[in-house]
C-alpha cells in the first residue's frame, strides 16, 4: 500500500490523500501506516474526507504539497507562490506612488488655506483610507493568493472612497473656496490606487459573484445586503447635534450633517458612496471564494468606519456659537454655552457597520472550497522484451 498512497495536503497533525481505492487522513508523515480514517474513492467520499480533515486540522496550517500531492520516499516540495512579475510589480508600484501622493497630500490646504492636518476630524478619515491602500501594496507585493485578496481590499475602497471625493470637492467648489493643492494630490493619490488596485486584479483569478448556494451563504448575502442598505440610509441624515443653553436655564438644539442639504455636487457625492456601499457589499457577500469576497467587503466598509470615527473626533472640538447666528463676543457677554453631540442615526449607522464588519467575520470563518482530490498515478505499460535475434 505504500508505494500507491499519494499525499496531497499536510496539516500540523494530520495529513489527507489517495490510497488504493479509498480517500484516507493520516498522522503527518506516517502515510507508510494504516490511515486513521477513510472513505470510499468517490466523490462524495472525498468531499466527506476533506470536511473531516478540515475538521480536525486548524485551517492555517494546511499546506498543498503539489498539484499531484506526493507518494511516500519521494520529497515533498511545497508548492511555491505565484510570481510577482511585471505586472504585479506595476500594481505594487502604482499603489505605493497612491499613497505616497495621498500622503503628501495632507499637508497643503484641502479647503483653500486649510489643510488636512489642521483640522484632526478631516484628517483621520483620510489617514484610514492610506492605511488601507498601503496594507494592500504590502499584500500585493507578497504575490501569490495574498496578492489577489490584496488587490480585492484596494478596490473596495477605491470604489466606496470615489464618492466621498467628489463630496470634497463639490464642497470646494460650492463652498467659496478654492480648490486648494491638497485635493489634487488626494485624487491624484486615489486615482493611482485605484489604478493599481485594477491591475492587482489582472494577476489571477479572484474570484467572481455567483447564485448562493446553500442555507449558510443565502443568510450571509441576505445580512450583507440587509446591512448595506441600512448603513446607506442612515448615512444621509444628520449626525450632528448642537445644544444651545443660556444662564436661565432655556435651551435650543439644532442638527447639522443632512446630505441632502449641500449644494448638488456635494449631494451627488453622498448619493454615489451610498450607491457604492450597496453594489459592493451585495456582491462581496455573494462572491465565491467565500474568504476573497470578505476582503471585498472589509475593504468597503473600511471607509464607512472611517467616517465614523471623524464624527466622533468632530464633537471634541469646540462648538461654534456661530451655528446659532451668534458670534463669540455676544455669546459670552449672554452668558450661551454651546455643547455637541451625535444624533440618534448616527448610532443607528454604527450598528449597521458593526453588523457589516459581524458579516466579514462569518464570511472569514467560512469553510475554504473543497479542492479537488490527488490523481492516481498512472502505472507506466510494462515494457516488451524481445528475444534476441528476431526480427
Amino acid at each position: 500500500m505504500q508505494e500507491q498512497v499519494i499525499i496531497s495536503h499536510r496539516g500540523a497533525s494530520y495529513e489527507i490523500g489517495r490510497g488504493t481505492g479509498f480517500y484516507g487522513i493520516w498522522w503527518s508523515g506516517a502515510s507508510h501506516l494504516q490511515p486513521i480514517e477513510w472513505w470510499p474513492e468517490t466523490e462524495a467520499g472525498w468531499r466527506a474526507a476533506w470536511s473531516r480533515f478540515t475538521d480536525v486540522e486548524a485551517r492555517r496550517t494546511i499546506r498543498q504539497l503539489s498539484q499531484h500531492g506526493v507518494a511516500p520516499g519521494e520529497p515533498r516540495a511545497e508548492a511555491q507562490p505565484a510570481a510577482r512579475g511585471r505586472r504585479g510589480f506595476i500594481a505594487w508600484a502604482l499603489l505605493g506612488a497612491g499613497v505616497a501622493v495621498g500622503f503628501a497630500g495632507i499637508f497643503p490646504g484641502y479647503f483653500g488655506r486649510t489643510s488636512l492636518a489642521g483640522q484632526a476630524f478631516e484628517l483621520v478619515p483620510h489617514v484610514i483610507y492610506l492605511a488601507a491602500w498601503a496594507v494592500s501594496a504590502v499584500m500585493i507585493m507578497r504575490g501569490g493568493a495574498a496578492a489577489r485578496t490584496g488587490a480585492l481590499l484596494a478596490a473596495g475602497t477605491s470604489v466606496v472612497t470615489s464618492g466621498l471625493f467628489l463630496a470634497d470637492v463639490g464642497t470646494a467648489v460650492t463652498g467659496g473656496t478654492a480648490v486648494g493643492a491638497g485635493i489634487i494630490l488626494g485624487l491624484a493619490g486615489w486615482a493611482a490606487c485605484t489604478a493599481g488596485a485594477v491591475a492587482a486584479l489582472r494577476l489571477g483569478p479572484a474570484g467572481s459573484p455567483s447564485r448562493p448556494r446553500g442555507t449558510e451563504t443565502v443568510l450571509t448575502l441576505a445580512l450583507a445586503a440587509a446591512a448595506s442598505l441600512g448603513a446607506a440610509i442612515a448615512f444621509a441624515p444628520s449626525w450632528d447635534r448642537f445644544t444651545l443653553q443660556t444662564a436661565a436655564g432655556t435651551s435650543q438644539t439644532i442638527t447639522a450633517g443632512n446630505a441632502f442639504a449641500n449644494p448638488g455636487l456635494v449631494i451627488a457625492g453622498d448619493l454615489l458612496t451610498m450607491a457604492a456601499l450597496v453594489v459592493v457589499i451585495i456582491a462581496a457577500g455573494a462572491w465565491r471564494p467565500v474568504r476573497q469576497g470578505a476582503f471585498l467587503l472589509v475593504g468597503a466598509v473600511i471607509p464607512m468606519a472611517a467616517q465614523a470615527i471623524s464624527a466622533i473626533v468632530q464633537i471634541g472640538t469646540t462648538a461654534s456659537p456661530l451655528q446659532f447666528g451668534i458670534t463669540p463676543g455676544e455669546a459670552a457677554g449672554a452668558g450661551l454655552t454651546i455643547s455637541s453631540g451625535l444624533t440618534a442615526t448616527f448610532w443607528i449607522y454604527c450598528a449597521f457597520v458593526a453588523a457589516l464588519m459581524l458579516t466579514s467575520a462569518l464570511m472569514f470563518a467560512a469553510p475554504g472550497p473543497t479542492p479537488p482530490p490527488p490523481r492516481a498515478q498512472a502505472t507506466p505499460p510494462a515494457a516488451t522484451i524481445q528475444p534476441m535475434g528476431s526480427s
